[in-house]
């Protein structure tokens, strides 16, 4: 799950371990949105559906994000990842490289 406020720290985990057992909370990096594919999903719909955001009433917002779901079930394919199990191998090892030898970390390449 990401970071978000709802879900962060010790208090949330200890929550939703006891609402439901057999959960294993496990964060995900902070920043890092793009691993998470609703999160993928929702920046489509605020480009392709929100912006510019000139609805004359809710109806209006409604209407427009049925429209979008059903156009994009219709062309929706599995997204094609370009960063690789190698290319995350790659960067480990250089961000524990450069930790190593007291350097800040930067995420780019």
């Amino acid at each position: 799950m990401d970071n978000g406020s709802s879900h962060r720290g010790q208090a949330s985990v200890r929550r939703l371990t006891q609402a439901h057992p057999t959960l294993v909370p496990v964060h995900g990096p902070i920043h890092a949105s793009w691993l998470n594919q609703i999160e993928i999903y929702f920046s489509i719909i605020q480009r392709k559906v929100l912006t510019p955001n000139d609805f004359p009433c809710l109806e209006a917002v409604a209407d427009r994000l049925a429209n979008f779901e059903r156009h994009f079930e219709s062309i929706a394919h599995p997204f094609q990842w370009k960063f690789t199990r190698t290319d995350l191998n790659a960067l480990i090892a250089r961000m524990r490289d450069r930790w190593a030898r007291g350097q800040p970390l930067k995420l780019a390449a």
